[in-house]
């Protein structure tokens, strides 16, 4: 695998519709395609697993784009609440916007669009997969909620990989769920050992290799 040979690193607001929200872009040069991050419940931009994954990804020429789906002031409240990193229409619906976004911005346009989504992020990155199916190429989970997308799930056409921790029961069984509802190319990894958020030693590690793996491919 090649380091690119220049990167560039820079934090931006993204525009949802009328939301601004604050994220960080890196754009190795050569890139043709970029992975959005949908962080799950309470995380945001700043989260290390996130941002562990996205280096690996970078390292690999993808472009990544870290950013927060609630604006400083309901993050606030969210964690008071927990009630926001549960309105998955609403995730969707902002993660659909940042898709438009990107597609309008001079530097990202030309970018084949990967989402990247954990936790209650993934219900939104499928929602905006379905929304956007021109524009997503290409979905990853990482231990994830997609069975909250719903009657989305039927009308996703990007290639999906669901990934889960051998060690999540619950989950195993939802992303099963929600795996029989989808009519794309799809498939569903189990990391042996490996908990909800994949803290064992080697196992993050496992993740961003499967899913770099499949983002290259795709995007």
């Amino acid at each position: 695998m090649t380091t690119p040979q220049s990167t560039e690193r820079r934090e931006l607001v993204v525009q949802a519709g009328e939301t601004s929200l604050p994220g960080n872009l890196c754009l190795p040069s050569g890139a043709t395609g970029i992975v959005v991050f949908a962080h799950g419940s309470g995380s945001s931009r700043f989260s290390t697993r996130n941002r562990f994954v996205a280096d690996l990804f970078n390292e690999a020429g993808l472009a990544t784009l870290l950013f927060d789906l609630l604006t400083a002031d309901e993050h606030e409240i969210d964690q008071r609440t927990r009630e926001l990193r549960f309105d998955i229409p609403m995730l969707g619906r902002r993660l659909t916007q940042t898709v438009d976004w990107i597609g309008a911005q001079p530097e990202m346009k030309h970018l084949r669009i990967g989402l990247f989504g954990a936790s209650t992020g993934a219900a939104a990155a499928l929602i905006a997969a379905a929304e956007r199916p021109d524009a997503v190429a290409a979905v990853v989970s990482r231990g994830g909620r997609p069975d909250l997308a719903g009657p989305f799930l039927a009308r996703v056409l990007a290639p999906t990989l669901l990934i889960v921790g051998g060690e999540d029961g619950p989950v195993i069984g939802m992303n099963r769920d929600a795996g029989s509802k989808l009519r794309c190319e799809h498939r569903i990894e189990i990391v042996p050992g490996a908990t909800h958020l994949f803290e064992e030693p080697g196992k993050l590690e496992d993740v961003a290799r499967l899913a770099r793996e499949w983002l290259l491919k795709y995007l």
